[in-house]
């Protein structure tokens, strides 16, 4: 009789693969004895994976590359990496390793170039594209960045009235990009994006505040939606209008050579997961090139933002099973050593799924669970996965550990749950363990944080 996690596991999905594989009952991530890594550190447990970055950031760069030359595309392509994804330096040490280019946020995201500048990590050509609404000290920050001759910053204008305040500082000729305010999917709460300015008012505002203006060069033209990069309707219907829009403007605009078309790329979220990245970079610049061949304008140079494409599927969570409840006849409750809210906040706010496997006992027989976390908070549970309605797991056996993991979780979550500060019920931030590969090909591991002290939150409170 099959009823062992493993037979669970080997039926449900293509298993082992390149990324996970199971030595004497005990999984393998990329290789790296996850229980050697528990056995060293403890849960929870916080870790990176990063040759990770380096290779998703390379297999984007190919495709798109090689999607411009089966379609004999003559633009050149630009990955760009989103800094609020995560903003820790071993992420950027990683990333900029791949020479991309870099997306900010904030005020504060800024500063971080400065530091990266003053490290010797990136130079002054390196480009650095500002999004988001520009608040005074945003616009300061990027006024420094311009003034000090970071030649390729480039501030993508989200509203009308920003041009005006960069402006008053500015003391070089400035590249600059707009965003627009595309549709939303037609299932969303509202109709068009809070971001960038609506199609009809580009033209009017690049033919009165941007032409004939002798510091100010219209470089790009930047196109996100929310949904992220899919094969729908929805999502070719906004590009259509996007690289239109582009022609449009080309036309009376003859410095605007780049088109931005954000972020989105998905990362493999449950095991049985599809999507053709190569077929959707093809289609991409099939239809940027039938476009802009109709309207008789040159292609566009492209960039792309990916922020969890980038750094998601390099990190994973670990945790032990300290308990195990039997709430009623049908509901069993497995508790974890630490907080879904504090650890992956995803889980609890927009009920993001991740890919969810035991670490050991795999020769155990399984049973429906629910996951349930720390805190006193109701909404502190983890009961379903991306390709199920329910958790699985290894039977718990007295006086034998059992540990389970979450996998892809790298981006966002540190910024969420607010590392090193406050957590939901005092519960401490965990220990962090980066893991990386040596000359031969030999992974070790290096201690990034500790587990957060009562002290350090003592004296946030001001105790």
């Amino acid at each position: 009789m099959k009823n062992k996690y493993i037979h669970l596991i080997e039926q449900s999905f293509e298993f082992p693969n390149e990324e996970f594989s199971l030595i004497d009952n005990e999984l393998q991530w990329f290789n790296i004895p996850l229980m050697d890594i528990i056995k060293q550190y403890g849960t929870p447990l916080r870790i990176f994976y990063l040759p990770k970055i380096g290779q998703n950031i390379q297999r984007c760069r190919r495709m798109f590359n090689v999607a411009m030359a089966k379609a004999e595309y003559d633009g050149d392509y630009h990955y760009c990496y989103c800094t609020k994804s995560s903003h820790f330096s071993f992420v950027l040490d990683e990333v900029l390793k791949q020479n991309v280019s870099l997306e900010t946020s904030s005020a504060f995201d800024i500063n971080l170039i400065d530091a990266l500048f003053e490290s010797g990590k990136i130079d002054k050509t390196k480009y650095i594209i500002c999004n988001g609404f520009k608040r005074p000290q945003y616009i300061e920050n990027i006024q420094h960045l311009v003034n000090d001759g970071f030649e390729n910053t480039i501030p993508i204008l989200d509203n009308k009235f920003e041009l005006d305040l960069l402006m008053n500082g500015i003391e070089r000729k400035t590249k600059v990009g707009l965003r627009i305010a595309s549709e939303e999917e037609p299932k969303f709460d509202f109709y068009t994006s809070r971001l960038g300015i609506r199609y009809s008012d580009i033209i009017p505002y690049y033919l009165e505040k941007i032409n004939g203006n002798p510091l100010v060069e219209l470089k790009m033209l930047h196109f996100f939606i929310n949904t992220g990069i899919k094969d729908t309707a929805y999502y070719w219907n906004e590009l259509v209008k996007a690289v239109g829009l582009y022609c449009e403007l080309k036309q009376i605009c003859p410095q605007l050579d780049t088109i931005n078309i954000g972020g989105g790329f998905p990362i493999q979220v449950q095991l049985d997961f599809d999507y053709d990245y190569e077929y959707m970079a093809e289609e991409i610049i099939s239809q940027i090139k039938s476009i802009c061949k109709q309207n008789n304008v040159r292609k566009p140079d492209i960039f792309t933002e990916f922020g969890s494409y980038t750094v998601g599927e390099s990190g994973a969570m670990l945790y032990s099973i300290i308990n195990q409840k039997q709430q009623n006849d049908r509901e069993l409750w497995n508790m974890i050593d630490s907080s879904f809210i504090t650890t992956l906040p995803d889980t609890w706010a927009i009920d993001q799924r991740y890919i969810q496997l035991a670490i050991n006992n795999w020769d155990s027989e399984y049973q429906r669970v629910h996951l349930g976390g720390l805190t006193c908070d109701s909404e502190d549970y983890y009961n379903s996965e991306a390709n199920s309605n329910a958790v699985f797991l290894p039977k718990i056996i007295p006086d034998q550990e059992q540990y389970i993991g979450f996998f892809h979780c790298g981006a966002y979550q540190e910024s969420l749950s607010g590392y090193g500060g406050i957590q939901h019920c005092l519960i401490p931030a965990p220990k962090m363990v980066l893991i990386d590969l040596d000359e031969n090909g030999e992974y070790y591991t290096k201690l990034f944080a500790k587990e957060q002290s009562y002290k350090s939150m003592m004296k946030i409170l001001g105790y």
